[in-house]
């Protein structure tokens, strides 16, 4: 008895030892291994992308701190963020007004833009190459449903369906698309698709299809240019039934967005990109990330990805909310 007393408070004094050596980790940081732990991202697809180069090169640097990110929509990224399911939910429209007073605090982190889509296969795209579609007509194809054939568009077109397509999730580029129509994502009317991936490959299998996406799902990053079996619908920003010189801009990557940049391709359906965390962060470890994605190195990397980065006063801001 007195023998298993004695193996009893050895093992306590050991594991107390052990404990006192072991780094206090405090917020995400310790003075022996310095960042560590874990950051959870989950939300929009057109921040997905981002995230996972940033998190790469974030860990070169902090070796000891691991990621875990999912791709599921702005609604998603909200949820997950305001039910403390993850630490940064990515968002890509404005916060609402009941998601703000339940602590939903944005950092803008990038910006990009949602443009329409159309198989080039479609017999119209030529002449609407040269057209574009006001917002007019876009709104009469995407809420109203006053279009069911591209013929009632424009005499010229041919008589053949619209397939519209539209966002199933609760999405970033639906609302900011939605947005630009004057509506909400509700008011879209059309065959619901789950996510950005979704719309981008069936408009690739419908020659009679029309939808939207964010830029990474439409440009080729390798080349610059778009993908095999989609491509860009111009918009006819002054409505004047042509895509004059300074609305030709989807030629490139490079193109759209230094037109983004410029405000050539109208806010919305450009848009920020943020971060959202639950409250203001204590968390030393989410700081660090979320200020090394507004430095320059990091911000640079932004128009090889399909995006644009932030303007010196906008990063500025951005910092004084950590």
């Amino acid at each position: 008895m007195r023998k298993c007393f004695i193996v009893l408070v050895l093992s306590v004094l050991i594991i107390l030892k052990l404990t006192s050596c072991a780094p206090e980790v405090k917020n995400g940081y310790t003075r022996e291994h310095g960042f560590e732990g874990n950051i959870s991202l989950s939300g929009a697809f057109a921040l997905y992308p981002l995230a996972v180069v940033w998190s790469e090169d974030f860990k070169k640097i902090h070796p000891n701190v691991r990621f875990n990110i999912s791709a599921g929509g702005a609604g998603k990224g909200i949820a997950d963020v305001l039910t403390g399911m993850v630490d940064i939910g990515m968002v890509s429209r404005d916060l609402h007004e009941q998601e703000v007073k339940k602590g939903a605090v944005p950092i803008i982190v990038a910006k990009d833009a949602v443009i329409c889509t159309i198989n080039p296969a479609n017999p119209n795209y030529p002449a609407i190459l040269r057209r574009g579609l006001s917002r007019e007509e876009l709104l009469d194809i995407f809420v109203n449903k006053k279009f069911k054939t591209w013929k009632e568009i424009d005499p010229r077109f041919t008589a053949d369906p619209i397939h519209v397509y539209v966002r199933s999730d609760a999405a970033g580029a639906a609302e900011t698309w939605a947005k630009f129509l004057g509506n909400k994502q509700e008011d879209l009317q059309g065959i619901g698709i789950f996510g950005d991936p979704g719309i981008a490959q069936a408009i690739k299998d419908d020659i009679h299809g029309i939808g939207f996406n964010n830029i990474n799902y439409v440009y080729n990053l390798k080349t610059n240019k778009v993908f095999d079996r989609i491509a860009v619908v111009p918009l006819d920003i002054d409505e004047n039934g042509r895509i004059d010189e300074n609305e030709q801009f989807y030629g490139t990557l490079p193109e759209l967005t230094e037109a983004v940049a410029t405000g050539k391709y109208p806010a919305p359906p450009s848009r920020e990109l943020t971060f959202v965390t639950r409250n203001k962060t204590e968390s030393l470890l989410l700081k660090e990330f979320i200020s090394f994605v507004l430095q320059k190195n990091a911000q640079s990397q932004l128009l090889e990805n399909g995006y644009v980065p932030l303007n010196e006063t906008l990063v500025k801001e951005e910092l004084n909310k950590l």
